[in-house]
């Protein structure tokens, strides 16, 4: 799993286990790159799930692809997660692997008032950018749990009350494990959620 993958031989760039949080960036039909946050639920064939009627969903079934990245940037990924972003081109700076994927819809439903979409994802190719040792963040993973909680806030199927002590706690978590970089972050769930 190194280096570049030619089309039609991809591999995913990184290892899966349980739900990978990754970014996801989708053409828009104004020519622009959305990113979004998109949990990869590993499998053989790899299963995401979309909520609601977000650009993600209708990029997906507009383009059929996208690029799935995987970054250890926390900015970005709040960014990403609780607003839009949109970009002249599909690839972060901060993505240390991507691949793009094929998108094909398998199954949808609603649970509570929101719709949702499953999608299967195939890598269509692929490279790692950069290698790096693997550590363990407390701050990092808190800034990941604070943007879940932040963007159920106004989604009536969810207790609030139980979603603010989610995000006072991981806030401390931040305030006593994260860097500046975290903390920075943790600010801009603040600003792109009812916070």
């Amino acid at each position: 799993m190194s280096g570049d993958r030619a089309a039609g031989t991809a591999e995913w760039p990184v290892s899966l286990s349980g739900v990978t949080e990754s970014l996801v960036a989708t053409l828009g039909p104004n020519d622009l790159w959305n990113v979004a946050a998109l949990g990869l639920h590993a499998g053989d064939p790899v299963i995401a799930r979309t909520w609601g009627n977000t650009r993600t969903r209708r990029n997906f079934h507009r383009r059929g692809e996208g690029y799935v990245q995987f970054v250890d940037d926390p900015v970005d990924f709040a960014d990403a997660a609780l607003s839009i972003v949109e970009r002249e081109e599909p690839i972060l700076e901060s993505a240390n692997a991507w691949a793009r994927v094929s998108a094909e819809p398998v199954e949808s439903g609603i649970d509570g008032d929101t719709d949702w979409e499953e999608w299967t994802l195939r890598p269509l190719e692929s490279r790692i950018v950069r290698e790096r040792v693997p550590t363990i963040d407390r701050g990092f993973g808190a800034v990941v749990e604070a943007t879940v909680a932040a963007s159920r806030l106004s989604v009536p199927d969810f207790d609030e009350a139980e979603l603010r002590n989610r995000l006072a706690f991981c806030a401390s978590v931040v305030d006593r494990a994260g860097s500046p970089r975290e903390r920075e972050a943790l600010e801009r769930v603040r600003e792109h959620s009812k916070w």
